[in-house]
């Protein structure tokens, strides 16, 4: 007779294993896709700035900005376009800052100040020129002349993700902003 005491035991103990590989695979695969469990497999770069500067003769100032970029994902970064500019905080007039508040508060949102522009650079590297690779830091300079009559400036840098997911939820780049005190030497950095 089939039907017998082992037989149950082993029809349950069978069982028991077919439940169990399940539930570890449902859980993996539950983890994998609501959890994001795998989601530093995504680039990313931290980035740190430091500026400095030095007359240059009694009319200009040289600037020079290097942006760290530390590669703090699992994976190789290839860079491929990045900019920074050099924008002046001050000094402005009374009417070019009610302009910016107002530009910056048009909409029903903040939009951001737009600090009038001194100078931009653009930098791009060829395929396989530049690639960080993962615990890697790389440090690029970016240099500027202007007005001596700057007081405060802010330097912003933007490296531009080679490979943007926008839908996977990928940075589309990355950016650092130093606001700096010409007057003193130093600067605040907002990564």
């Amino acid at each position: 007779m089939w039907l017998t005491w082992e037989n149950i035991l082993s029809f349950f103990g069978i069982a028991e294993s077919f439940f169990t590989i399940a539930a570890i695979v449902g859980a993996g695969a539950y983890a994998i896709v609501k959890l994001r469990v795998f989601r530093d497999l995504k680039p990313h770069l931290t980035m740190r700035q430091s500026v400095s500067h030095r007359r240059v003769g009694s009319d200009y100032i040289h600037v020079a900005a290097t942006a760290t970029l530390f590669n703090s994902s699992k994976v190789a970064i290839e860079l491929r376009r990045s900019f920074s500019r050099a924008q002046t905080v001050s000094p402005l007039s009374k009417q070019e800052i009610e302009q910016l508040y107002e530009d910056a508060f048009s909409d029903a949102e903040n939009q951001g100040f737009l600090w009038p522009t001194l100078q931009r650079v653009n930098h791009s590297w060829e395929e396989g020129e530049l690639i960080v690779e993962p615990g890697e830091a790389h440090a690029q300079t970016y240099e500027f002349v202007i007005g001596a009559t700057n007081e405060t400036i802010l330097i912003y840098t933007y490296c531009f993700n080679p490979n943007p997911d926008a839908g996977r939820g990928e940075a589309e780049g990355w950016a650092a902003t130093t606001v700096y005190d010409i007057v003193n030497g130093k600067g605040a950095t907002d990564d």
